[in-house]
């Protein structure tokens, strides 16, 4: 099929670029025209391309002249399932959301979190049954597909190279010992869910239950003691029911055989099927007592070596679960006291935005980053990049940040992503949390020396800390990558004079709504490579 007959992903705005002289848009077929092509011409500095958000490593291109000029046009040879794999049942639900990825099954966590900025976060797809809790035949058609354990985890290899280096198991996973022979996680452990949703916090009781009776437990695959939770209902609270679910769905999806993950997800007879149909009859009793079926069925396979054996097979996380995690010690650190966010002085260079989880997820393909490399996020903020590339690629992954209060909410991540990962049974990367000036830290600027990936949100930035930057881009090696929100290459200077354009190639490229915190619209980026 010709490449002008796919249909991209997203909305990329298509331009002419001028080269010597004025041309004009060649008329496509009417079958072309629902295609969004980025085109490119010759740029005035040799070093910069540009390309669309949708592009993957491997692109397809096709040449065309115009009026003896030649232009190279290039589209996407794939689009990524996570983003674009959807049902035409959840499809018709997201018109009004501004994320790429909301959940299916409405959650709200990703308005709650961030609450504080102008458009809010993704959430990871949640699997869709009937709100009919009498009736399947309402539901969503995909729905088994989404449960399917060797399909997710298949398209979690297509999506990225297999890193074969990376070990996954989490050393102190627990492997079935004796109760007393358990190592608890040092200090307090994880922030229970019931410490920030609960009847305490002006919560009320979820699925017709008494006060008495919102307390349960819940287990994971990598430890043998149970998260606290309370069966509540809070503006801007963790939804424990909806949290309850999602963890039973990703354990059996991610940590088990399609065979031995029957038990939890059978469309008939499944603990997460119980568990939908005591929700939507508002059954507080039944849905209890399908969650200690899972407690019990999950501990049953833990004492086997399932969880064990199962993980030593894999070297990778699927990015719906890194987004769980991720969004789960948000949930219980920064959510609380997200205001803090918004102290900061306007027009100068610390201002508070966030990239969204898929947008990182895209940076790390496009990038390459594998556990054996070193990622730097400068001017991390809470540490949110920083985590997601130790979790998601295993690698070795620093941030610094000069903000107080981020720097704070920074540190209670990063304690609470320890213990979340050992409580998931998985291995992060080397994660280090730096305070202070970036540009006069002795640590970053020694590490940004063997560094692999560099990100720059230098959408706030001043010039002068620009041109700091570009300064400090000299000591990096040879094939670093940059990302930034802004280019260091300037059309208006002379490239005798401009450092940047020197040491940089630089890739222009768009992302899609609802990338980032701070707007719901799209936006540009770039990809800076040291030469």
């Amino acid at each position: 099929m010709s490449i002008f007959n796919q249909k991209s992903k997203f909305k990329i705005k298509t331009e002419i670029r001028t080269v010597r002289e004025t041309v004009e848009r060649p008329k496509l077929k009417a079958s072309t025209s629902s295609s969004s092509i980025p085109t490119t011409g010759s740029s005035q500095h040799s070093n910069v391309r540009t390309a669309g958000a949708g592009s993957s490593l491997s692109r397809a291109s096709s040449t065309s002249r115009l009026n003896g000029t030649k232009h190279t046009t290039s589209t996407s040879s794939s689009a990524r399932a996570s983003l674009t794999k959807v049902s035409t049942t959840s499809t018709a639900r997201r018109v009004q959301s501004a994320s790429p990825n909301p959940s299916i099954s409405g959650d709200g966590r990703s308005s709650r979190k961030r609450r504080a900025a102008k458009a809010s976060s993704r959430s990871p797809i949640s699997p869709h049954f009937s709100e009919d809790s009498d009736s399947d035949s309402n539901g969503d058609e995909n729905w088994e597909d989404n449960l399917d354990a060797r399909k997710r985890r298949k398209r979690v290899h297509d999506e990225r190279p297999v890193d074969v280096n990376r070990k996954l198991r989490h050393p102190k996973i627990w492997k079935g010992e004796d109760a007393d022979q358990v190592e608890r996680i040092p200090g307090s452990g994880i922030i229970h869910a019931a410490k920030v949703a609960s009847l305490e916090h002006k919560c009320k009781p979820a699925l017709g239950l008494k006060n008495e009776e919102v307390a349960v437990r819940l287990q994971y695959p990598g430890v043998r003691y149970p998260e606290r939770y309370e069966l509540v209902e809070g503006k801007d609270k963790i939804d424990a029911v909806k949290d309850i679910e999602k963890v039973v769905q990703l354990v059996a999806s991610t940590y088990l055989t399609e065979e031995e993950g029957k038990i939890f997800l059978d469309h008939q007879t499944g603990i997460l099927r119980k568990l939908v149909k005591s929700k939507n009859r508002s059954d507080g009793p039944g849905f209890k007592a399908a969650l200690r079926e899972y407690n019990d069925e999950l501990l049953k396979l833990m004492r086997k070596g399932v969880i064990v054996r199962n993980l030593d097979k894999m070297h990778g996380i699927p990015r719906e679960l890194v987004d769980f995690i991720l969004d789960q010690v948000y949930d219980r650190t920064v959510a609380p006291r997200v205001e803090l966010l918004a102290k900061y002085q306007n027009g100068s260079d610390n201002v508070y935005g966030e990239l969204n989880h898929p947008f990182i997820s895209d940076i790390l393909e496009r990038t390459n980053l594998t556990s054996g490399k070193v990622f730097v996020d400068l001017g991390s903020g809470v540490g949110n990049v920083t985590l997601q590339a130790a979790l998601e690629i295993g690698c070795e992954s620093w941030g610094c940040e000069m903000m107080e209060n981020a720097c704070n909410l920074a540190e209670a991540q990063y304690d609470e992503f320890l213990a979340r990962c050992r409580l998931w049974g998985v291995k992060p990367g080397k994660v280090r949390l730096e305070r202070g000036d970036f540009r006069k830290n002795e640590k970053v600027l020694e590490v940004l020396k063997r560094a692999d990936v560099v990100l720059v949100n230098n959408q706030a930035f001043t010039s002068q800390l620009n041109d700091n930057l570009v300064s400090m881009f000299l000591d990096l090696k040879i094939g670093c990558k940059i990302i930034s929100l802004k280019t260091f290459v300037h059309d208006n200077k002379n490239a005798e004079n401009d450092v940047a354009t020197s040491i940089l190639d630089v890739e222009h490229l768009t992302y899609p709504e609802g990338y980032v915190s701070w707007t719901g619209a799209s936006g540009t980026y770039c990809i800076s490579t040291r030469r």
